[in-house]
Order: structure tokens, then C-alpha cells, then sequence
């Protein structure tokens, strides 16, 4: 599971992605419109801001912006800002490695190749699905949700 941080991240990059005509966000204003608590969006906006996912600028009109566009920022790295690597097992990190001390042979552990497909398969939706292909395909599910017919009496 992703945590409550990758899952606002996403919605507060949504909400910025998803408002045309504006330059830059208050976290005030994304924290409100999302339901995201302000404190916890704060720190949310600054991890992804160290990350090169937003830019921000103090002063009069200031306050985050998308650094990238939502067609070239990929949903992985974003979750990855607030969850490191997508290794479901220590094995497989490759920023917290550490081998399993129940394993024997790290090299033909069958744990460790299945999970090693699970991590590419993972890695391969998140690194190939775009903030925009994610707004996309919510607004295509709302449209088809606004669309069925209910014939019930």
C-alpha cells in the first residue's frame, strides 16, 4: 500500500494539474479544495518540491507550481518521492538492501524471483502512467458513471 503522503501528493498535484489559469497555488488553497490537512500538505509540498515535482516562489503571487507538465511527470515519481523504492521485499531495495535472514541462497530464493516480477510489473504502471494519463482516465470515469441509465422502479 502507498501511504496517506504519496495519496495527497497526488491529489494536490491533480488539483494543480486539473486548474487552468493559474500560475502558482497556496498550500492554504490546495489543502481546502482537497480536503488535505494544511500541516501534513506542507510538508507534502516541500518533499515534492526537494524532489524537482514543484517549483515554489515567496512574495506577492507566490507559492508552488508544477515544475514539470502533468504529460512528462510520471505517477512513479511521485510515489517513489515519499516511499523510496518499490521493492516489496528488503532483498530487492535498492536503497535499503539487506539480505533476508531466513534466506539461504539469496540467488534462487522463490520468494525473491516472484517478488522481483511483482516489483517490475509494479514499476512498470507507475513509470508508464503520466499525472495527466491519471486525470484522464478519472474524468473518463466520471463521464461513463454520468452516463448509466438507471431503470430501476
Amino acid at each position: 500500500m502507498i501511504s496517506m503522503r504519496s495519496k495527497y501528493g497526488l491529489k494536490a498535484l491533480g488539483y494543480m494539474a486539473r486548474t487552468s489559469g493559474k500560475e502558482s497555488f497556496l498550500i492554504a488553497e490546495i489543502a481546502q479544495a482537497e480536503g488535505i490537512p494544511k500541516k501534513f500538505l506542507e510538508a507534502i509540498l516541500l518533499t515534492l518540491k526537494n524532489n524537482g515535482i514543484l517549483s515554489s516562489r515567496k512574495g506577492p503571487g507566490g507559492g508552488y507550481s508544477l515544475a514539470k507538465s502533468p504529460a512528462t511527470l510520471t505517477i512513479g515519481s511521485v510515489v517513489r518521492s515519499f516511499e523510496g523504492d518499490l521493492a516489496p521485499v528488503q532483498c530487492l531495495s535498492e536503497t535499503q538492501h539487506a539480505s533476508c535472514p531466513e534466506c539461504a541462497d539469496e540467488d534462487t530464493c522463490g520468494i525473491k524471483l516472484v517478488m522481483a516480477d511483482v516489483a517490475a510489473a509494479v514499476a512498470a504502471v507507475l513509470d508508464n502512467v503520466t499525472l495527466a494519463d491519471m486525470l484522464q482516465r478519472s474524468e473518463f470515469a466520471r463521464q461513463k458513471r454520468a452516463q448509466v441509465v438507471d431503470f430501476a422502479i
